[in-house]
């Protein structure tokens, strides 16, 4: 039997599912707060799958193996990270380290911890939060848009296949966005329904005040522990009730107006090069406008995905997950070296956009970090992932180094290191020790 004074489950659901934020422009000025804004803090995680060439160091191809020869700031890059050499000052690779938990998982199985660092049981495959998701909780609230999840195929693909790098604090999957004419309208898309988020929020706001009230008359009803149930339930209630008066703000805040002319919005992967870089520049532009400062981005993944033919649209013989494969062969690792060159070029190409970009006392590279890098080494291997991490120059990072960690260094550290550097609260993440040293 219902009693009178139980709560409606409709009516609470309703009210849990309200989760805007606010955030910040510059542009909003005293209209916004009478504080001095914050020059902002941003994040952006780039995954590619299947590995890289290792070629030993007295291999006639060595200079097409992903990792630089030498160590500390005595390096040299190979051809494979040439492209990234203007940019070294900004920039440190990583030598040895990996997800421990993760390194008994099939080798493809792992492009959805790359961010979470978490062994996926067969039985469940239940995952944990991302990096950038986690950061979310503390940024996120700071924009209009908490974080921009982007891949080459969209969506969330198959559990171990995943095509998102993204996952929410319960760790399930985010879908991400692919077409960069929907990612487009995504960010800055000018339509009809700020009126229906009008509508939307004074509704919400109607809900969360019967809730409130109806609260109130059931406290009476209850005994000492259902009390503090209730206590805690009513500040949730509070905080979705503050966030839902944050975002009315929004509602009288225009879309930052942008020139869409120079973006190739018609891009799609049977041209890689412009495809990839048609997503940097939506990247750039979501950051430049302050509209989120959260962004991922797989490019491919360990499914059968579009990214596949990619090398053949370059002019390399077969597909990615075949050079990966054949990268000990004879001239392998030219072949593959070769197209993880060409992913370097347009890395190099959207932080370069970043570094020419003034901002504040600097440019906006010195406070965004960007990750990039796989969850292989070797395609199947799950140790010494190739990764490198650029920017956050004025957020306290030291750059233009190659260090090398033993393998019971977590990747996790790194984690922990760029949550510090964007002042996100964290004493661990997943398996982490504490920050890695040297950054």
């Amino acid at each position: 039997m219902k009693k009178s004074w139980h709560l409606n489950r409709r009516m609470v659901l309703k009210s849990a599912g309200v989760a805007l934020a606010l955030p910040w422009f510059e542009s909003m000025g005293a209209a916004a707060t009478k504080q001095e804004p914050e020059t902002p803090k941003r994040l952006c995680c780039v995954m590619f799958p299947y590995g890289v060439a290792l070629p030993k160091d007295d291999s006639p191809d060595r200079d097409w193996g992903w990792f630089p020869r030498g160590e500390g700031s005595d390096y040299q890059l190979t051809n494979v990270l040439k492209p990234l050499e203007p940019l070294m000052e900004e920039t440190s690779i990583f030598g040895g380290l990996s997800h421990a938990h993760c390194r008994t998982m099939n080798g493809h199985d792992t492009g959805d911890t790359f961010l979470t660092g978490n062994h996926l049981a067969s039985i469940t495959y239940r995952n944990t939060v991302s990096l950038d998701q986690y950061a979310a909780e503390t940024i996120g609230q700071q924009t209009r848009i908490p974080s921009l999840t982007l891949s080459t195929d969209g969506g969330v693909g198959p559990r171990t296949r995943s095509t998102t790098l993204s996952y929410t604090s319960k760790g399930r999957p985010i879908p991400a966005l692919s077409n960069p004419k929907l990612i487009f309208q995504r960010l800055f898309g000018q339509d009809n329904a700020s009126q229906l988020d009008r509508r939307r929020m004074e509704n919400s706001a109607s809900i969360l005040d019967l809730v409130l009230e109806q609260s109130r008359s059931l406290r009476s009803n209850l005994g000492l522990p259902d009390r503090r149930k209730l206590d805690e339930y009513e500040t949730s209630v509070r905080d979705v009730e503050q966030r839902v008066e944050r975002s009315k703000r929004w509602l009288d805040t225009p879309l930052p107006e942008v020139n869409s002319d120079e973006l190739q919005l018609d891009a799609n992967t049977d041209g890689p090069k412009e495809y990839i870089r048609a997503v940097y520049d939506l990247m750039f532009l979501s950051f430049q406008t302050d509209l989120t400062r959260l962004a991922t981005y797989q490019i491919g993944s360990y499914g059968p995905t579009l990214a596949r033919t990619f090398p053949a649209c370059i002019g390399l013989p077969g597909n990615w997950h075949g050079l990966a494969h054949g990268a000990a062969k004879k001239g392998g690792a030219e072949q593959i070296g070769k197209f993880d060159q060409f992913l370097a070029e347009n890395l190099a190409y959207f932080l370069t956009r970043l570094k020419t970009t003034e901002e504040a006392d600097g440019n906006m590279l010195d406070r965004t970090c960007v990750l990039y890098g796989c969850s292989n080494s070797r395609t199947h291997q799950n140790r010494n992932y190739p990764l490198l991490l650029s920017g956050g120059n004025k957020l306290g990072l030291t750059h233009n180094q190659y260090l090398k960690f033993k393998e019971s260094t977590p990747m996790s550290n790194l984690f922990v290191s760029i949550l510090n550097a964007l002042d996100v609260p964290c004493d661990q993440f997943a398996d982490s020790t504490g920050p890695l040293a040297g950054l």
